[in-house]
């Protein structure tokens, strides 16, 4: 039911497939995987199909290793009336043991569209807790960054 489902964390093991130059997990492997768990979780609060309309923030920590175990947890902190800000930490580590360690954080915001696309509303996310009032406060200040950088690129775009 939408409004109900805040948060996903998906769980895998990194492949051999997904190693780089280096010999590390590929920054693109775990940018998909970001991408994954956002659309999970935006889907899930909406109820609706979601599009990404930004990535961004995103540090990336520690490496992971091929063989690790990692989960993509995924979070709304955020609602406009279509959009979803989603905070993602990404954490791995020694699948034989229960340590995780964080690797990778950034935002996702994520849109609800209908059937021809266009942004369809969504059920308001309030926030209950000191915590997640902090997490709400903060995506207000990104959303505000964004929109001054925004403008200073234009100067770049002919």
């Amino acid at each position: 039911m939408a409004g109900q489902d805040r948060e996903i964390t998906l769980r895998f093991l990194s492949e051999p497939a997904d190693v780089n130059f280096g010999g590390k997990v590929h920054g693109g492997a775990v940018m998909k995987w970001i991408d994954l768990a956002a659309y999970a979780c935006a889907a899930g609060w909406s109820g609706k199909y979601c599009i990404t309309a930004y990535a961004g923030g995103i540090r990336f920590v520690k490496p992971i290793h091929v063989g690790n175990i990692v989960e993509v947890a995924a979070k709304v902190i955020y609602t406009g009336r279509s959009s979803m800000h989603i905070g993602i930490d990404v954490r791995a580590g020694d699948p034989k043991d229960t340590e995780r360690h964080l690797t990778t954080h950034c935002i996702v915001i994520m849109v609800a569209v209908d059937d021809q696309g266009k942004p369809t509303d969504i059920p308001e996310w309030i926030p209950m807790t000191e915590h997640d009032i902090r997490l709400r406060d903060s995506a207000l200040r990104l959303m505000d960054m964004r929109k001054r950088i925004g403008d200073e690129m234009e100067a770049h775009v002919k």
